[in-house]
């Protein structure tokens, strides 16, 4: 059976034991089910709303934007949005600043 990483630490020596599978490195048990379960990124906006790729968002707050003269403004809509693993989670282009990377803390769905 090929066992899958560690899904707490991504640690590659897991093994079975009885039914679960075990980490050596951080301790973590779960069963092969949780792990199909866990397929894709589950991603939720500010109300707790999950986001799916190609879902519309609306900023909530007005974001800086680094090297740009002015902010992306609270109420803006963005289209057709893909979601990433990682603290910004959500790749997509806004009109006037091209391709960017938000948070989904400071989106809610359209």
């Amino acid at each position: 059976m090929n066992i899958p990483p560690c899904p707490a630490c991504s640690s590659p020596y897991a093994y079975e034991l009885d039914d679960k599978l075990v980490c050596p490195e951080c301790s973590f048990e779960w069963t092969p089910e949780d792990e199909v379960e866990e397929q894709g990124i589950q991603v939720k906006d500010s109300n707790g709303n999950v986001l799916q790729d190609g879902d519309a968002v609306v900023i909530i707050k007005d974001l800086p934007v680094k090297g740009a003269p002015k902010p992306i403004k609270a109420g803006t809509k963005v289209k057709s949005i893909r979601l990433v693993e990682g603290d910004h989670n959500i790749d997509c282009k806004i009109d006037g600043f091209g391709s960017m990377a938000l948070k989904s803390e400071f989106v809610r769905k359209a």
